[in-house]
């Protein structure tokens, strides 16, 4: 049975009808279009900053500042804006995160300056040499010149520098290589802690290396091996010349241990680093650097071991040397001839003879200086028929081998320091040429003075001064230790006296007379007061001499008893015990007193007699104010830096920017 339904049709509807009548839309009030509220437009976007700027820059007649009217109003208008401005800047600015708190910077044990010594401390730090017109120095002390030597004997007595003055004096050492030395050591363990603060100050660390600013101790192993190992180039530098100072054999130890991993630039510095305390337990060591990779570095052993008389290649340098000189008796007059070698074996070379001879010189020549200069001078006397030092150099040298021979026993005399060999090739200052034997230039002669006792040397200055003038002396006074001997000072202000009264260009000794601005004991100063007179002038003297030299001699006696005032005001007792302290700076030691070396020949050593004292009521030039200036002034015409007060103990408040 089917179940499916069947479709239905739906039912009809009526129509609609269509035919009503049609009716008009009802009329409509128009609607008034209101717009939506909206924020009002800050006046400052994120380029009005940018606007206003311009507008400052060009000016508000060229370009007129943002929602501002042209005209006269412009002006206030850009300002009000820009406070506007900087003040949305400000305060949409969300705080940053804090820096971490600095660590205090280390107690300093040493004393402290006295307050006059640290007001003058101050002016020489000024760097404000009294300088007349027309390039003429003035009567006044040059400051800045006396800055190493006030250093000097402020270390000598351990004073400790005022917080306030850190700042000047790491940027004088900084501008001046020839004071980081002194500075440094007297500014003590907070230029570390300065340094890592100030990137110009960055010198510090390399100059005075170690975390904490002292160096291990001898006995302190664990750390001396971790920092030789893991420590910088100049680290290592400073910590193996400062054990050398204290144990040679641990040191050259410690040397030994990585030596063959080292960089031939490297072994080079390490290798220097063993003139302190040369002995002949070195001598294996130095042997075995005879083999090394470097030719530099060969020639350095060699040098060293040609310093130590007993050592194995001194003995193979005598017998070379022996076999090129003998004397000839069959001639009227004993004679020295010279059988020069004929070539440069590997046996030669390994003990470093250098087979290249230079532009200019023979190659027998060459290789026949290098034997003699290596060779023990006290093998020569059983060599040449018994003789002493000043016969043998008496002697005549055949074939013009004179001055190659002479030259060489020079060079050996300065690296063997043999003072007695000095005094014979030197010979009498009054000589003709004043150059003995075999010293053929000042520059020799500077060398040679430098194995002789202190008071000898200022003796035979001074006799080469009397005998010569200064005009030769420059270089030898150079190497004679501060303050000058009485002699020698009275033999350079005569010598000076006699050029003033010669009519000589003042000029042509202005480095003499700085040099004794800087070296001349205090206690000459009453000398020059009859030379501070203007002189009558010759016919034939330079126009304006007098007035030079008076010039001259005024500003000598100005330095000389500011000198004595400056070491009065460090105090004229003996300097207190310095605390244990080492700033492992890396410098080289003066000979014997001398000054040292440095630019504009400064000499860095403190007067050491008591200086006389200046006539009552009188100010020396340059004398320190009454008051010292307030710490964060600012002084004219220097640039302005932040400092950094630095007391032990309490946190710092700003690091020079």
């Amino acid at each position: 049975m089917n179940t499916t339904p069947e479709p239905t049709n739906p039912a009809p509807t009526a129509p609609t009808p269509t035919n009503t009548a049609p009716t008009d839309p009802a009329p409509t009030a128009p609607t008034a279009t209101v717009p939506a509220p909206t924020t009002p437009t800050p006046a400052a976007t994120p380029t009005t900053w940018d606007e206003l700027l311009t507008a400052a820059l060009l000016g508000t007649d060229r370009r007129t500042p943002p929602g501002a009217t042209p005209g006269r109003a412009a002006p206030a208008a850009l300002l009000d804006a820009a406070a506007a401005e900087t003040v949305r800047r400000r305060a949409g600015r969300r705080p940053g995160r804090a820096a971490p708190r600095l660590e205090p910077a280390p107690a300093d044990p040493r004393p402290v300056l006295p307050p006059a010594a640290a007001r003058r401390l101050t002016l020489l730090l000024a760097d404000r040499p009294g300088t007349g017109g027309a390039g003429r120095r003035g009567a006044a002390p040059d400051l800045m010149e006396l800055l190493p030597q006030w250093l000097q004997a402020a270390n000598t007595r351990g004073f400790a520098p005022p917080s306030e003055a850190l700042p000047a004096l790491l940027d004088a050492a900084r501008a001046r290589t020839d004071l980081r030395p002194a500075a440094l050591e007297f500014a003590g363990p907070r230029a570390l802690w300065l340094a890592r603060l100030n990137q110009d100050w960055r010198f510090v660390l390399r100059a005075a290396p170690g975390a904490d600013g002292a160096l291990p101790h001898p006995e302190e192993t664990d750390r001396i091996e971790k920092l030789w190992q893991e420590g910088l180039f100049a680290e290592r530098v400073a910590l193996l010349a400062s054990l050398r100072s204290r144990d040679p054999d641990a040191a050259r130890e410690l040397l030994a241990a990585t030596w063959p991993a080292e960089r031939a630039e490297d072994r080079l510095m390490f290798l220097d680093s063993l003139r302190t305390g040369l002995g002949a337990r070195d001598e294996p060591f130095l042997e075995q650097a005879l083999t090394d990779r470097s030719r530099t570095v060969r020639a350095t052993a060699a040098e060293l071991l040609s310093a130590l008389p007993g050592s194995a290649l001194a003995s193979r340098m005598a017998v070379r040397a022996g076999a090129c000189v003998a004397v000839d008796r069959t001639r009227d007059t004993p004679t020295i001839v010279v059988e020069a070698p004929h070539e440069c074996d590997a046996a030669m070379e390994r003990d470093g003879v250098a087979p290249k001879a230079p532009a200019g010189r023979g190659e027998r020549s060459w290789w026949f200086g290098q034997l003699v200069e290596s060779a023990p001078l006290a093998a020569w006397p059983a060599r040449l028929g018994g003789r002493t030092p000043r016969e043998i150099l008496a002697l005549p040298v055949a074939d013009d081998w004179l001055g190659e021979l002479h030259a060489a026993w020079c060079r050996a005399a300065v690296r063997q320091r043999d003072a007695t060999w000095s005094r014979a090739l030197l010979g009498t200052p009054s000589a003709p040429g004043a150059g003995g034997p075999g010293a053929v230039s000042l520059a020799e002669r500077a060398k040679l003075l430098g194995t002789l006792p202190v008071g000898e040397r200022a003796a035979w200055v001074a006799g080469f001064i009397a005998a010569h003038g200064l005009s030769e002396a420059f270089q030898l006074l150079g190497v004679c230790a501060v303050p000058w001997a009485a002699p020698l000072g009275r033999a350079v202000v005569d010598a000076l006296n006699i050029a003033r009264d010669a009519g000589s260009y003042p000029w042509s000794f202005s480095g003499v007379m700085g040099l004794a601005e800087r070296c001349l004991d205090p206690s000459e100063a009453a000398r020059l007061d009859g030379l501070l007179a203007v002189p009558d002038e010759p016919e034939d003297a330079s126009p304006g001499a007098g007035s030079y030299w008076a010039e001259a001699f005024q500003r000598l006696g100005s330095t000389l008893r500011l000198r004595a005032v400056m070491t009065q005001e460090l105090g004229d007792d003996e300097p207190p015990p310095r605390p244990v302290f080492e700033q492992g700076t890396l410098s080289a030691a003066p000979i014997d007193g001398a000054p040292s070396a440095a630019p504009n020949d400064t000499a860095s050593s403190a007067p050491s007699g008591r200086p006389r004292p200046s006539s009552p009521g009188a100010s020396p030039p340059g004398a320190a104010p009454p008051e010292p200036a307030p710490p964060g002034s600012v002084t004219p015409g220097a640039p302005f830096r932040a400092s950094a007060t630095v007391a032990p103990g309490d946190p710092p408040h700003r690091a020079s920017a």
